[in-house]
């Protein structure tokens, strides 16, 4: 086992991660891959945490990864503080931190080869951000075609992309296990994303409205699906600073729109831009 008081060793080359990774595996080792993109925080080290319980090697990847950026998104100004991040892991059992460079990842460009998210992929944050999806499918075939990992573990904040890596990955007959860690949340409630640190004092206040729609969703789903986008209006329409993109509640085994008589497990979404900062939340409801 890693010594947890060390920072873990960093590996930018996919060759030499595979070595390391294909030897691991012929000692009988399980592999747990963490995809980030690094501007670590607690929600980062939750997964790590799971990681290190389900398997013998943990992997933690951090790239910042050009195709899930759109034209006017902030790839550049993306937070990139890699030895912070090395830091932050040292105590979490963390074997190997593999950061490799777009060109290492991309050697000829972008991907003329990429995975498409299908319909689903083009709702919500799909329709905010176009092409995001794919860009992301892609990566993550990517980086668990060079891991070849028994788990791979995502955070639920995300939860279209969780769903959609899920489907990839079942889809394709990719034999490793996606494993889902539930929301990490600050004292204040607001989710923990790498985009918080770009959220002034103003900005921190109104994003507070995210959670708080939530909550209050959550507490109407007994009333049905009408109440919960009423209860969730209601705390939005008195937020100010909140640019709303979308409020929605889906199916969680499609993903699509549930219809006005649905009964059952249902996950709410929303989305909103707080001043230049755009952030995601989301919540499991059951409707009545």
């Amino acid at each position: 086992m890693t010594d947890t008081t060390t920072v873990p060793d960093l590996v930018t080359s996919i060759a030499v991660l595979r070595a390391r990774l294909d030897a691991a595996r012929a000692d009988g080792r399980a592999v747990a891959l963490v995809p980030t993109m690094g501007s670590l925080h607690d929600g980062h080290l939750a997964l790590v945490d799971r990681a290190r319980e389900l398997a013998d090697v943990v992997v933690v990847s951090i790239f910042v990864n050009p195709l899930q950026f759109g034209p006017n998104e902030d790839f550049e100004q993306y937070p990139r503080t890699l030895d912070d991040d090395r830091a932050a892991l040292a105590g979490h059992g963390v074997d190997v931190v593999f950061a490799p460079s777009v060109d290492e990842m991309y050697p000829s460009g972008a991907s003329a080869t990429t995975v498409t998210a299908g319909a689903v992929g083009g709702l919500f944050e799909g329709r905010s951000r176009p092409g995001h999806f794919d860009g992301v499918l892609t990566v993550v075939a990517k980086l668990l075609g060079i891991a070849q990992p028994h788990h791979v573990l995502f955070g639920q904040k995300d939860a279209q992309q969780v769903f959609l890596v899920q489907r990839m990955v079942r889809d394709l007959d990719i034999r490793t296990r996606v494993e889902v860690v539930e929301t990490v949340r600050d004292d204040d409630g607001l989710a923990l994303s790498s985009r918080n640190v770009f959220l002034d004092e103003r900005n921190r206040e109104a994003a507070r409205a995210l959670p708080r729609a939530l909550e209050a969703a959550q507490s109407a789903a007994d009333l049905g699906i009408d109440a919960v986008v009423a209860a969730a209006q209601s705390v939005l329409s008195g937020a100010t600073g909140v640019e709303l993109d979308y409020f929605a509640v889906v199916e969680p085994s499609t993903f699509e729109p549930v219809p006005d008589e649905h009964h059952g497990p249902a996950r709410a979404l929303i989305a909103a831009r707080l001043g230049d900062t755009r952030l995601i939340d989301t919540e499991l409801l059951t409707l009545g």
